[in-house]
């Protein structure tokens, strides 16, 4: 889920990963910069994915804890 949040002339994003077992995964923040387009830059995906990824791990040794 993307959130988008616009305050005066900037816009702000937010990226979740959610119910990941019983936690809430805040994976990135960022303010938009780009003028065109509503791609997510390419270094935020990389940094999404990648935290995304961590999220999985660690919701998967929590699981196995229990």
């Amino acid at each position: 889920m993307e959130i988008v949040s616009s305050h005066q002339t900037d816009t702000h994003r937010a990226v979740y990963a959610i119910k990941l077992g019983e936690n809430i995964y805040m994976l990135h923040t960022f303010k938009k910069k780009s003028k065109k387009g509503i791609k997510t830059p390419r270094p935020d995906m990389e940094i999404i994915r990648r935290r995304l990824k961590d999220a999985h791990m660690l919701a998967k040794e929590e699981a196995d804890e229990r």
